[in-house]
């Protein structure tokens, strides 16, 4: 089965586009009437632990732990627990999220329970109370801290690393820095894990033990703290069960009415094809059964900023008091940001109580729907499957469109893994007795394949290390080869490799049976380096490698060689954010601007000295099989005039850039500005320019004034 869960073949069969639509009025199967009875806020009993949390708090004394348990059981608790009792004893807590929105979010929660005094925040974006008790921080952030710390010989001065999150270990893009951290922290150190959906934890503390020393303990709980119910919604309005009663020595299958429909030739349809549903009636029909406030899962952004559109004003209007206090607590966070007071989508949020989340928001204008969602004043979001992915938004529903999801390549099936990320936001502990995620047919819903992830177990992670050049870089200088090769020896890749035929398969193909490939991959990055002198014949750092080993970048060589070869502007900040943001940006454009009247001739000038310069040095990492970004002016031009103050809407109507991505660019920009700004000793002069270039982006309404960092 778990075959499927990678297959790229559509998993839905496309109906006949027929006007047949007809209007949607509640209803409910018979059979559901004992379900929505149990719809309610508990009682509001004196908080007890359960018994994962106690068995969790007693191992971490003795161990490392690894716990494992559904969205919202309590994990955050226990690392509230461990963090308190190190703080007593006048200890540090190292605590770290895949998110800048956890991040910001673990940080506030923190900051309420042991005094904003005590706690630090570092994300790249934000560094506030650095040498606090506890620090929240992005796992990049903690692994640039352990380089520093190989390099110079310091011990971290902390009594426990908390990786919230640790499912990405097995993330392709990402999960390369969760290893490392593991890999690389001192053994003195406790490590405490916690994920909702790790397939084969006790493999993984397998490993963690043969490369700490020491005992891990796994903690695993599969009670969901609020039960949940799977509903499925019929064209017609009507509800019912998704899955049938369990049949005796069986797996639960699909309800027999659903199966009926899932089945049948000629279904009826919600919508028709290439529209989306009625949102409005649809909101009716939820509201009919108290079953709101939903998380609606949706494909894309636009989908999330079209759904608001189909809503109406009926369900707040019945509510003149949830009506006023939306509109209050949005008066007050968009206060004093014109940005926000005046943002297209504010006379949805307050007219509808329902909002669109998805990256292409500003993260301000994000910030303020989480609050307004997290404090129960509205009745929808619609978002994409990100919004699952570790931030905290519970409703009472969660209602899913597709069983397919986009990966950033091409669309494929979601993995059991993904279902219960999105499955787990139903349910609010401590408000409600119940949740239920909710399927709507439609053109990409296969019914019998979410049956089946329903009941499927999550994923096994695979080890993703990979070899970039700030890695080899970054341990270069504390590392000679040989030790480097001990080192990736301790990789979970190379435990997978050992485990045994069947489940180190995959991990051989990928990496070689001795990791070969995996080592060899690492001298092919030396020897380029070498070529070009950032390192020696025999693996040690040249002066120009030790510099380039600060700037933990995406692409760290490009950006050294044109910081050597004199390529970037030296003087001039806006002029330096523009050429920078060309390096990280991730678009690709078609058209070409260069050569347009209306480009400032200052920008091109320095664009092509840099385009120009940097292509022998280009043409040599693709030659050697690496990646080398194309550079395109578009997103120069936007930095610059963003940096000489042009306004922000007007440079936002003009590009190809969602509000969102705008401000990632400046953002990614920012960082790229930061690590430049490291430079002092070998390059003062840019180093101070690029100082003053992050002052000239870093602003209103990318950041506001107490994010600077």
């Amino acid at each position: 089965m778990k075959k499927r869960f990678y297959s790229s073949k559509k998993l839905y069969k496309k109906p006949e586009n027929r006007p047949d639509i007809k209007p949607m009025k509640p209803g409910s199967d018979k059979s559901l009437r004992h379900v929505f009875e149990k719809i309610g806020t508990p009682d509001q009993n004196r908080f007890t632990p359960d018994p994962f949390q106690i068995q969790a708090l007693k191992a971490i004394k003795q161990s490392d732990c690894l716990v494992t348990a559904p969205t919202g059981a309590g994990k955050t608790w226990i690392a509230e627990q461990v963090a308190r009792k190190i703080m007593q004893q006048k200890g540090k807590v190292w605590y770290a999220t895949p998110l800048k929105a956890l991040t910001n979010s673990i940080h506030a929660q923190f900051s309420k329970l042991f005094g904003k005094e005590n706690v630090g925040i570092l994300t790249g974006d934000i560094k506030e109370n650095p040498d606090a008790a506890i620090v929240i921080g992005t796992t990049e952030i903690l692994r640039n801290q352990l380089y520093d710390a190989m390099y110079t010989g310091e011990n971290l001065t902390f009594d426990l690393i908390i990786l919230d999150e640790a499912h990405f270990l097995g993330d392709e893009q990402r999960g390369v820095v969760w290893e490392e951290i593991m890999i690389y922290l001192p053994v003195r150190i406790p490590l405490l894990l916690l994920s909702a959906t790790i397939g084969n934890p006790f493999q993984i503390a397998k490993w963690l033990e043969s490369i700490r020393g020491k005992r891990c303990h796994v903690i695993e709980n599969h009670d969901r703290p609020v039960p949940l119910f799977p509903l499925f919604m019929h064209p017609s309005g009507t509800l019912f069960p998704l899955m049938g009663p369990p049949a005796k020595g069986q797996k639960q299958k699909l309800h027999k009415k659903v199966f009926k429909f899932a089945n049948a030739k000629n279904r009826p349809l919600m919508s028709h094809t290439r529209q989306l549903p009625p949102f409005a009636d649809i909101l009716n029909i939820l509201d009919r059964y108290h079953l709101l406030p939903a998380i609606f899962f949706l494909k894309s952004r636009a989908e999330c900023d079209q759904a608001i559109k189909l809503c109406n004003s009926n369900l707040l209007s019945k509510n003149p008091e949830k009506k006023e206090a939306l509109r209050h607590r949005i008066n007050e966070l968009v206060s004093g940001n014109p940005h926000l007071a005046d943002h297209k989508h504010r006379s949805f949020l307050e007219q509808t109580a329902t909002a669109s989340h998805h990256s292409g928001h500003l993260p301000a204008w994000k910030v303020v729907v989480e609050t307004l969602m997290a404090g129960g004043l509205l009745d929808a979001m619609f978002a994409t499957s990100t919004v699952a992915a570790g931030v905290n938004f519970p409703a009472r529903s969660v209602v899913v469109l597709n069983s397919d999801r986009f990966n950033g390549v091409e669309f494929m099936g979601l993995t059991p893994s993904e279902f219960q990320q999105m499955s787990g936001r139903a349910g609010r502990r401590g408000m409600d007795n119940i949740g239920f995620a909710i399927v709507l047919p439609g053109r990409f819903m296969d019914l019998n394949y979410v049956a089946k992830l329903i009941n499927s177990p999550p994923l096994d992670i695979e080890s993703q290390i990979t070899i970039n050049f700030s890695m080899v870089l970054n341990l270069l200088m504390s590392h000679n080869p040989d030790q480097i090769k001990l080192l990736l020896e301790k990789s979970f890749a190379s435990h997978l490799i050992l485990s045994g035929k069947k489940k180190g398969g995959k991990a051989r193909k990928k990496f070689g049976t001795g990791l070969e490939l995996l080592w060899n991959d690492f001298i092919d990055h030396m020897d380029f380096m070498a070529e070009e002198n950032f390192v020696t014949d025999d693996g040690k750092l040249t002066e120009d490698g030790l510099w380039a080993s600060k700037l933990r970048l995406d692409a760290p060589l490009l950006v050294a060689q044109s910081i050597r070869r004199n390529l970037l502007p030296q003087t001039d900040p806006a002029l330096l954010a523009a050429i920078i943001a060309s390096f990280v940006n991730e678009k690709e454009f078609t058209d070409d601007p260069l050569y347009n009247k209306a480009l400032p001739k200052r920008l091109k000038e320095a664009f092509l000295d840099a385009r120009k310069g940097l292509k022998p040095f280009a043409i040599k990492l693709l030659e050697k099989g690496f990646d080398a970004p194309n550079l395109f002016i578009q997103p120069s031009l936007l930095i610059y005039l963003w940096a000489h103050d042009e306004p922000w809407e007007d440079i936002v109507i003009q590009s190809d850039f969602a509000e969102g991505d705008f401000a990632r660019l400046i953002l990614r920009t920012g960082e790229n500005l930061r690590q430049i700004s490291k430079l002092e000793e070998n390059f003062p002069v840019i180093a101070k320019t690029a100082r003053d270039a992050i002052d000239c982006i870093l602003k209103e309404p990318v950041v506001t004034f107490s994010n600077k960092t």
